[in-house]
Protein backbone atom coordinates (compact mmCIF):
# COMPACT_ATOMS: atom_id res chain seq x y z
CA UNK A 1 0.00 0.00 0.00
CA UNK A 2 2.84 2.00 0.90
CA UNK A 3 4.68 1.51 -2.33
CA UNK A 4 1.53 2.62 -4.18
CA UNK A 5 1.45 5.57 -2.83
CA UNK A 6 4.45 6.62 -2.82
CA UNK A 7 4.42 5.64 -6.73
CA UNK A 8 1.71 7.80 -7.33
CA UNK A 9 3.01 10.47 -5.57
CA UNK A 10 6.48 10.75 -7.47
CA UNK A 11 4.47 10.01 -11.05
CA UNK A 12 2.10 12.92 -10.47
CA UNK A 13 5.21 15.42 -9.49
CA UNK A 14 7.09 14.36 -13.04
CA UNK A 15 4.16 14.98 -14.85
CA UNK A 16 5.31 17.07 -18.01
CA UNK A 17 3.99 20.71 -19.01
CA UNK A 18 4.54 22.97 -21.92
CA UNK A 19 7.78 24.99 -20.99
CA UNK A 20 9.98 26.78 -23.33
CA UNK A 21 12.71 25.42 -24.74
CA UNK A 22 15.91 26.50 -26.69
CA UNK A 23 15.48 26.06 -30.51
CA UNK A 24 19.22 26.38 -31.22
CA UNK A 25 22.51 27.00 -29.01
CA UNK A 26 21.80 30.48 -27.81
CA UNK A 27 25.56 31.60 -26.34
CA UNK A 28 25.86 33.54 -23.10
CA UNK A 29 25.19 37.18 -23.60
CA UNK A 30 23.35 36.58 -26.13
CA UNK A 31 19.88 38.99 -25.97
CA UNK A 32 16.77 35.98 -26.86
CA UNK A 33 14.41 36.31 -29.86
CA UNK A 34 11.52 34.85 -30.54
CA UNK A 35 13.02 32.83 -33.11
CA UNK A 36 15.23 31.22 -30.65
CA UNK A 37 12.50 29.48 -28.27
CA UNK A 38 9.51 27.26 -28.90
CA UNK A 39 7.06 25.78 -26.25
CA UNK A 40 7.26 21.78 -25.75
CA UNK A 41 5.79 19.34 -23.58
CA UNK A 42 8.39 18.70 -21.02
CA UNK A 43 8.92 17.54 -17.86
CA UNK A 44 10.65 20.62 -16.01
CA UNK A 45 9.55 21.99 -12.77
CA UNK A 46 10.93 25.48 -12.52
CA UNK A 47 10.69 25.64 -16.72
CA UNK A 48 8.90 29.27 -18.06
CA UNK A 49 6.22 29.04 -19.26
CA UNK A 50 5.06 32.77 -20.85
CA UNK A 51 7.62 33.75 -23.83
CA UNK A 52 7.20 37.16 -23.11
CA UNK A 53 9.26 36.35 -19.95
CA UNK A 54 11.58 35.49 -22.21
CA UNK A 55 11.92 37.42 -25.12
CA UNK A 56 14.31 40.27 -24.48
CA UNK A 57 16.22 39.27 -22.04
CA UNK A 58 20.17 37.75 -21.85
CA UNK A 59 21.30 33.97 -21.27
CA UNK A 60 23.69 34.28 -18.78
CA UNK A 61 25.06 31.19 -20.02
CA UNK A 62 24.69 29.07 -22.77
CA UNK A 63 21.09 27.50 -23.54
CA UNK A 64 20.84 24.38 -25.48
CA UNK A 65 18.85 23.20 -28.16
CA UNK A 66 15.78 21.27 -26.82
CA UNK A 67 16.85 22.09 -23.10
CA UNK A 68 14.15 23.61 -21.19
CA UNK A 69 15.38 27.22 -20.17
CA UNK A 70 14.67 28.03 -16.38
CA UNK A 71 14.16 31.49 -14.95
CA UNK A 72 17.95 31.10 -13.60
CA UNK A 73 19.17 31.28 -16.84
CA UNK A 74 18.21 34.56 -17.88
CA UNK A 75 18.50 38.03 -16.88
CA UNK A 76 18.01 41.18 -18.16
CA UNK A 77 20.59 42.50 -20.59
CA UNK A 78 23.96 44.12 -19.66
CA UNK A 79 24.27 48.02 -19.80
CA UNK A 80 27.67 47.80 -18.08
CA UNK A 81 30.69 45.65 -19.73
CA UNK A 82 33.84 44.74 -17.83
CA UNK A 83 36.44 47.20 -18.16
CA UNK A 84 33.83 49.84 -19.17
CA UNK A 85 34.18 53.28 -18.06
CA UNK A 86 31.28 54.67 -15.89
CA UNK A 87 29.95 57.39 -14.04
CA UNK A 88 30.39 56.21 -10.26
CA UNK A 89 28.05 58.66 -7.60
CA UNK A 90 28.42 58.79 -4.08
CA UNK A 91 25.48 60.22 -2.26
CA UNK A 92 25.20 60.67 1.76
CA UNK A 93 23.35 62.71 3.94
CA UNK A 94 22.86 65.52 0.80
CA UNK A 95 26.55 65.16 -0.19
CA UNK A 96 26.85 63.97 -3.86
CA UNK A 97 30.17 63.00 -4.82
CA UNK A 98 30.58 61.80 -9.46
CA UNK A 99 33.59 60.53 -10.47
CA UNK A 100 34.75 57.91 -12.84
CA UNK A 101 35.25 54.52 -12.92
CA UNK A 102 36.10 51.06 -13.72
CA UNK A 103 33.67 48.28 -14.09
CA UNK A 104 35.18 44.60 -12.97
CA UNK A 105 32.47 43.37 -14.46
CA UNK A 106 29.15 42.99 -16.53
CA UNK A 107 26.08 43.93 -15.20
CA UNK A 108 22.58 44.47 -15.79
CA UNK A 109 20.41 47.56 -14.37
CA UNK A 110 19.67 46.55 -10.43
CA UNK A 111 22.82 44.32 -10.66
CA UNK A 112 25.59 44.93 -7.70
CA UNK A 113 28.85 45.17 -9.86
CA UNK A 114 32.47 46.01 -8.16
CA UNK A 115 34.13 49.46 -9.57
CA UNK A 116 37.20 50.60 -9.53
CA UNK A 117 37.52 54.56 -8.35
CA UNK A 118 40.20 55.84 -10.84
CA UNK A 119 40.91 58.99 -9.35
CA UNK A 120 41.75 56.95 -5.71
CA UNK A 121 42.19 53.32 -7.19
CA UNK A 122 40.06 51.64 -4.28
CA UNK A 123 37.30 49.10 -5.49
CA UNK A 124 33.81 50.05 -4.27
CA UNK A 125 30.57 48.26 -4.51
CA UNK A 126 28.15 49.68 -6.68
CA UNK A 127 24.21 48.68 -7.97
CA UNK A 128 23.51 49.45 -11.64
CA UNK A 129 21.36 51.73 -13.08
CA UNK A 130 19.43 51.19 -16.23
CA UNK A 131 21.57 54.55 -18.24
CA UNK A 132 24.95 52.08 -16.53
CA UNK A 133 25.56 54.94 -13.50
CA UNK A 134 27.04 53.01 -10.93
CA UNK A 135 26.09 54.20 -7.45
CA UNK A 136 27.99 53.59 -4.59
CA UNK A 137 26.32 51.20 -1.69
CA UNK A 138 26.68 52.57 1.59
Amino acid sequence: MIRMLVCLIFNASIASADVLVATRVIPANAVISADDIQLRDVSAPSGIQDPNLVIGMEARKALFAGRPILTSDIGVPAVVERNQLVQLVFRRSGLVIRTDGRAMGRAGPGDIVRVMNLASRSLVTAKVDAEGVAHVLQ
